[in-house]
């Protein structure tokens, strides 16, 4: 039974997931401040640059840290520029 349990609890939590290692999503949000691309998930991680709104990005994985979802991300014209944005401004393309 505990291990019906456990795989219930995983399936559900992977079906409430709105995204999908490789899908594309556009930066939506971030305003005049720029969306803050981070060496790691969480605002105590280092920026290595702003992403104004539009700006296609493709996840590679997302994970909550501290109650805030944070995705890992590629930027879609330049895939080796990666790192972790917050999936709050975020749009599934």
């Amino acid at each position: 039974m505990r291990l019906f349990l456990t795989a219930l609890v995983t399936a559900l939590s992977l079906a409430g997931c709105a995204e999908t290692p490789g899908s594309r999503a556009v930066v939506t949000g971030a305003g005049s401040e720029l969306l803050k691309l981070r060496t790691g998930p969480g605002l105590g991680y280092r920026v290595l640059l702003g992403l104004p709104d539009g700006t296609m990005v493709t996840r590679q994985g997302c994970v909550t840290e501290v109650g805030q979802r944070w995705c890992r991300v590629a930027l879609a014209d330049a895939p080796r520029v990666r790192g972790y944005v917050s999936d709050d401004y975020l749009s599934d393309r």
